[in-house]
């Protein structure tokens, strides 16, 4: 099972350590991050790195293709160099899936042409804009796509996509295993539960 995890400078680290947690046990699990260059890859908040050791030169497939989301998937988006080895990488992806606005880069490749895909709400209409039929789900799958929701819902995908593959009740040891059972002190963690003045104080934030 070869997994292959794009990281990209400016990402947002949970968008890919969530996955990373689940997709890493399935049974023959070869996992590596890949990035444009070998080297250190530094999250958004500039205080985490991860060492990359795989560049796009190196690796041309996946079974399991995956990319995360974060400030910085504008610069990926206008990068052709990695526009086109993503199309080439989905080409014989058994599964290509994505985590926040993960799904604007793979939209960006014209791999969600049509498709129904979910992102980060703020980036709903982006991800519109860019050829996909976005929707508020936390998971949506559409054909061999699996996209995610903002951040947190990567875990929510993994675990989706685990037991696609490998069953409910393998899927669901994993969840146990790494204790995910959510209970957050907060009932604001989408848009349809948030006021509207907390909408947009995080799409300012964002935005700034």
């Amino acid at each position: 099972m070869n997994i292959v995890i794009f990281l990209y400078e400016n990402m947002t680290a949970l968008d890919v350590i969530g996955p990373y947690e689940v997709l890493s046990r399935l049974p023959g699990a070869d996992l590596k991050f890949v990035a444009e260059n070998k080297g250190v890859v530094r999250s958004d908040m500039k205080s985490l790195g991860i060492s990359v050791d795989h560049s796009i030169d190196e690796i041309d497939s996946a079974d399991i293709f995956l990319v995360g989301g974060g400030p910085g998937d504008e610069a990926v988006r206008d990068n052709e160099r990695v526009i086109d080895w993503i199309r080439r990488v989905n080409e014989n992806a058994t599964w290509t899936a994505s985590v926040c606005t993960g799904s604007l880069i793979l939209a960006k490749a014209g791999l969600l042409d049509g498709r129904n895909a979910t992102t980060h709400f703020a980036a709903r209409e982006t991800l519109a804009q860019l050829g996909a039929v976005p929707t508020p789900e936390r998971v949506v799958i559409d054909g061999n796509v699996i996209t995610g929701a903002g951040v947190s819902a990567g875990i929510d995908m993994a675990l989706t996509l685990f037991a696609k593959i490998a069953g409910d009740e393998f899927a669901q040891a994993v969840q146990l295993g790494i204790e995910y059972d959510p209970q957050p002190p907060f009932d604001c963690g989408s848009p349809e539960k948030a006021s509207p003045e907390m909408i947009e104080l995080v799409k300012a934030t964002l935005a700034a």
